[in-house]
């Protein structure tokens, strides 16, 4: 088994704000990131698929196909978009690096051919980043 690694990046706006809390709570907990007016960030995703060498193509998954792949379901979707307000799947659901690493994962598990799912990162401001491994 072989893993292979590719890289895309995007840019999206996001707050955090849980509904079931006081504006109070929401601020004491999530500091200036509560401000529902939002802010940005610039995201590099890593997803990792897991797979064996074709024998006649020498691929796990051509990087082509891959890289569309992502901007099909990620990039285009995510890039230059505020998350809570046009991401359907964070009208309820607090952006943050992890969901957006869970929901990442959610929108690409079963749709690269060749190979499994093994690993989705995401980094934000440079340095955090959030890894999901796993099955739902």
């Amino acid at each position: 088994m072989i893993l292979l690694t590719r890289k895309a990046e995007f840019s999206a706006a996001h707050y955090y704000w849980n509904d079931s809390w006081t504006a109070e709570e929401n601020e004491r907990i999530f500091g200036r990131c509560a401000n529902r007016n939002g802010h940005g960030h610039n995201y590099t995703l890593e997803v990792t698929v897991a797979g064996d060498v074709d024998p006649v193509t020498g691929f796990v998954v051509d990087l082509k196909l891959l890289k569309d792949i992502l901007e099909r379901e990620v990039v285009g979707v995510y890039d230059h978009r505020h998350l809570n307000l046009e991401i359907a799947e964070f009208a309820k659901l607090i952006p943050t690096t992890e969901n957006i690493a869970v929901a990442i994962w959610r929108r690409l598990d079963g749709k690269i051919p060749g190979a499994r799912l093994h690993r989705v990162r995401v980094y934000e401001m440079a340095d955090l980043f959030a890894d999901f491994y796993g099955e739902f």
